[in-house]
């Protein structure tokens, strides 16, 4: 039998290593502080801010989608890296865009949690899902569009598009849909149910989180393109419904797509037709050209550091601005596959570059621009996430990672973990070697 002076010094110094690990990550964690400084600079009159993000020939917005509320963001970084704009008022920011025919205003798609006696009615906890635009010089903010969503934040929308002066084009997550709005009257014009092509056994559980249809686009053409994330399908749609010979992808088939996230068309003017598109859960950026009616790849980019990208933006110049959700960064990829520039940003969720039009609207396809693809999936993440990876599906690490802490990972996570069954070990160590006894009589009495 272990004695007490042996088993306890064991403890205490497991217990002050795990403390240490987790101690240490939390001191010399990058993101918080980064995030704090962005909020700071923004406080201070501009011509008093400094830079806080290496320079770029265009401004850069930001959105975060932060994890109950924390560390949720829209921020500009001007062009030589002072913050231009800040605002962390809602628990969530995902689609940003540029406003045509201006320099510095954007539409943002946010939400917030629903209180009060409208929330309190709800079957499941509500949000609200917002547009707004915002000119990032002035500040002046105005609300585009508004409904709520009669469950939690994960069916909030996460992508809305204008089409002109009173219409948006939504991604609704909750219904399943695609639809039309005119912002003034709010009239439903037009929508497309992916129920009507789809059966509810593929995908997601029915009907809390099925599709997840996470981005909308119109086309040059006119058609609609959209992202069944739950389905692994990038679709197209015109007015009468799907084009299913256009569907990039299928179900549970990985290889081509894995839970993907916002997909940019690019046209044939410009080297296309071409798709590139966030493969989140396969941790890459991908592209996939239109060849003899049918998707071939023909560009592929990750490092060892992706881990769920769900942004990727093809710029004029041929880089690739991309979004690197769990590895709280935005990173520009040059045509040769190096990284030019990166920034910190917690759960960042989208990026836009001010100045080449809308996401990808103004770039050219992998192959017209001749792109270097890097594929380095082999990488190590880390030894805690190979083995992670190794004993539990992606999705599941990937969920574990969204939800921890900005400074934390999962060899943190692991350290808490001993911690805790340490703790448990050594109670039931000091109960068994204690004279305590308990009687299992009523009412239940200690003695010694």
């Amino acid at each position: 039998m272990v004695s007490r002076s042996v088993y306890r010094p064991f403890f205490v110094v497991l217990l002050l290593c795990c403390a240490g690990v987790v101690g240490y990550a939390y001191a010399t964690a990058e993101t918080k502080p980064k995030m704090d400084q962005y909020r700071q600079q923004a406080s201070v009159p501009f011509d008093q801010r400094e830079p806080v993000v290496p320079p770029r020939e265009n401004a850069t917005v930001v959105t975060g989608h932060g994890m109950n509320g924390d560390a949720a963001a829209v921020v500009a970084f001007a062009p030589d890296g002072r913050v231009l704009y800040y605002n962390d008022t809602y628990a969530g920011y995902e689609d940003v865009d540029p406003v045509p025919n201006t320099s510095a205003t954007v539409e943002y798609v946010a939400e917030k949690p629903l209180t009060g006696e409208r929330g309190d009615a709800c079957d499941a906890k509500c949000t609200v899902s917002l547009v707004e635009r915002v000119n990032l010089s002035t500040g002046d903010v105005t609300r585009v569009h508004s409904r709520i969503i009669p469950q939690d934040r994960g069916a909030n929308w996460h992508d809305v598009d204008r089409l002109d002066e009173h219409r948006l084009l939504v991604g609704d997550i909750h219904r399943d849909a695609v639809f039309v709005v005119n912002t003034t009257t709010d009239v439903t014009t037009w929508r497309w149910s992916v129920a009507d092509d789809y059966p509810i056994t593929e995908g997601g559980p029915y009907p809390t989180d099925w599709a997840h249809l996470n981005d909308v686009e119109r086309l040059p053409d006119g058609r609609y393109m959209a992202s069944l994330r739950n389905q692994d399908q990038v679709v197209f749609l015109n007015e009468s419904g799907l084009i299913e010979e256009w569907t990039l992808g299928s179900e549970d088939d990985y290889d081509v797509l894995y839970e993907q996230h916002n997909p940019d068309y690019i046209p044939e003017s410009r080297g296309g037709p071409a798709v590139v598109v966030a493969d989140s859960l396969n941790d890459r950026v991908v592209e996939y050209q239109r060849r003899n009616g049918s998707w071939e790849q023909t560009w592929v980019w990750n490092d060892s550091e992706m881990i769920w990208p769900r942004d990727a933006d093809r710029l004029p110049n041929g880089n690739t601005l991309v979004s690197d959700s769990n590895s709280n960064r935005v990173l520009e990829v040059n045509e040769s596959g190096g990284v030019t520039w990166s920034i910190p940003f917690y759960s960042v969720y989208e990026a836009e570059r001010l100045g080449t039009g809308d996401e990808s609207a103004g770039g050219p396809s992998a192959v017209r621009a001749n792109l270097t693809s890097r594929n380095t999936p082999g990488d190590p993440r880390g030894v805690y996430e190979e083995v992670a990876h190794a004993l539990l599906p992606r999705k599941t690490v990937n969920g574990v990672t969204f939800v921890l802490p900005m400074w934390a990972g999962l060899g943190e996570l692991l350290a808490v973990a001993v911690a805790a069954l340490a703790v448990l070990a050594w109670a039931g160590l000091e109960l068994r070697d204690s004279s305590l006894t308990v009687d299992l009589e009523w009412p239940v009495t200690f003695r010694r």
